[in-house]
Order: structure tokens, then sequence, then C-alpha cells
């Protein structure tokens, strides 16, 4: 398999580098006009001078040098999603799985087969977000995918071994 190789990182933009260095000396007044102009909606109130910084100097750096990849986007989409989903639980990556990858289990007798794909799972001819909604649709109960599938164990920290 041929190594991945990062994205060249673009030169630094005067103009970006100048007016990041402007943002510590910038009024809050400003700062919040500017946090305006490149999210198009207000600052959330709780933002003080540090986060609208922080937020500002995301963003301006985002446009000028490109943003997240898609990998990590969905990475990050997925991580909110849980946390919307058990507020107060215990937040863990997803583990990595390769597209192409079969997952099979057998649950009441009967077998299971699931493909991995860039975008979800595959599962009796639908595509699942989550294991766990394949989890829950076979057994008709609330499941945590990964664990379902023996991905993870039942303490919930790494894979099973086969034991």
């Amino acid at each position: 398999m041929p190594a991945q190789s990062n994205p060249p990182i673009k030169p630094a933009d005067p103009a970006v580098e100048a007016e990041l260095d402007r943002l510590p000396r910038t009024p809050i007044a400003q700062l919040r006009d500017r946090y305006r102009d490149l999210f198009r909606a207000d600052p959330p109130k709780a933002f003080g001078p540090d986060l609208l910084r922080r937020s500002i100097a995301q963003r301006i750096q985002e446009r000028a040098y490109g943003g997240l990849s898609r990998e990590s986007q969905r990475l990050l989409d997925q991580l909110v999603k849980a946390a919307i989903a058990k507020p107060n639980g215990r937040l863990e990556l997803p583990r990595r799985i390769k597209p192409g990858s079969e997952l099979v289990r057998t649950w009441k007798g009967k077998s299971y087969r699931v493909v991995v794909m860039a975008d979800g799972f595959s599962h009796g001819g639908k595509i699942f977000g989550s294991l766990s909604e394949i989890a829950s649709e076979i057994t008709g109960t609330n499941w945590n995918g990964p664990r379902f599938f023996g991905l993870r164990s039942p303490s919930g920290n790494g894979a099973t071994n086969g034991k």
C-alpha cells in the first residue's frame, strides 16, 4: 500500500499574518463586528475577548490556508453526535475500521453481516451512520454497536481479545 502524503503547506500570507498580529490589540466592539463578518451570525453572548480572538483567528486561517480534511470533519461530527446523545457520558474516539471490512455477528442463531463503508455501514441493503443503529435494529433494544460487534470489550476500553 502506498504511503499517504500530507497536502503541501501553503506559504504564509503577509496580509493574513498582519491581521492575526492585530487581533490582540483589537477592541471588543471591533472583534464582535469582525466575528459577524466572518461567521454571518452574532457571537455567542458568553464569548469574551479571548474566545472571540481565537474564533476569528481560526476562521481567518481556515479561509486562507484551508480547513479540516473530510475525514477529520467526519470524526468531529461523530463526536458531536455522541456528545448530544449522551451529554454527561464519556466520549471515545471511534475505532478506525477500513472501508471494505466485513463484520459478522451471530444473534439468536442467525448470522448478520455488516460491510464498513467510507461514509457509514451497509446492512440488509441499507446504509447506516453507526453500528449502534444496526445493533438496535437486529436486537430490538439499545446496544453499543462496537461492543455488539466485538470491537470493544464489555468494560469499554479497547477491542476484545477473542477469548
